[in-house]
């Protein structure tokens, strides 16, 4: 089986450490990596992984540019591995001229932790930037759902979806981490990928698989979420859904490369 990992966090060396602590209190159980890049490696050989989607999320305004040029960097350095996602913050000043660099530095699209950033999803000085990232061509990739807070809400990321057609947006956490009920009702079906990250262990196998047939298989998408958990592990969750191999040939790698428009890793 091959498989393509949408979902990873990296860090620089100075911050990882405490980055890595942080998120560990704040979701109340012990991540598995360093999110380091020479980790992130590591994970890769070890779990067979062809190409994996990393992002760091700015949670200051001044730190935008400084993570477009530090995730583009990586993936420089190794292009066959690595697929990037810039940052954004809602109160950077110049979105659409950052918006079009981080297309220059050959990302692909956006990744946002509105809990982190405190930003509403559907907050109305976001519109132009989706409307812009459509028009790109770019994917965006949500943190969603956190119990506590209401940022990431399936909820708003449902009206996301709706006014903004044909925008490739990835809802993760299968569309609600922690709010699985909410994302049945609001993401669960509609025009949206989502992606298993950080979900299986935490709503169970047969709650999961609900999820992800409802769902539908073309629409699914293999994940980690590097380093909540290493890839071995969330091929190990996946594994335990008990689908059949056709499926797991869409969600592992066939329905990413569609969606990142990558050739078939043969």
């Amino acid at each position: 089986m091959k498989y393509i990992d949408v979902h990873c966090h990296v860090f620089p060396e100075n911050i990882a450490q405490k980055a890595v602590a942080y998120l560990q209190d704040y979701y109340h159980f012990t991540w598995q990596g360093t999110g380091l890049i020479g980790d992130i490696k590591a994970g890769c050989r070890e779990a067979g992984i062809s190409r994996s989607v990393i992002f760091s999320s700015a949670t200051k305004p001044a730190q935008v540019p400084h993570i477009n040029d530090y995730i583009s960097s990586l993936v420089r350095e190794d292009p066959e591995l690595f697929i990037g996602l810039g940052t954004i913050h809602p109160g950077y000043p110049e979105h659409m001229a950052e918006l079009d660099r981080i297309s220059a530095l050959g990302l692909r699209g956006l990744k946002i932790h509105p809990d982190f950033q405190m930003l509403n999803i559907d907050a109305p000085e976001m519109m132009p930037v989706y409307a812009r990232t459509r028009e790109l061509g770019h994917i965006l990739l949500f943190h969603t759902g956190d119990p506590d807070v209401d940022y990431s809400s399936p909820r708003r990321l449902a009206r996301v979806i709706e006014a903004f057609p044909g925008l490739r947006i990835i809802a993760a956490h299968l569309g609600g981490y922690g709010c699985w009920d909410a994302a049945e009702k609001y993401i669960i079906g509609k025009d949206v990928w989502i992606d298993v990250s950080s979900a299986i262990r935490f709503v169970g196998p047969e709650r999961a698989r609900h999820l992800v047939l409802a769902h539908g298989t073309d629409r699914v998408l293999f994940a980690s979420d590097y380093p909540a958990v290493r890839p071995k592990q969330a091929q190990l969750d996946l594994a335990s859904l008990g689908l059949g191999p056709e499926d797991m040939e869409k969600i592992c790698h066939l329905n990413a490369e569609k969606l990142f428009g990558l050739p078939s890793c043969g």
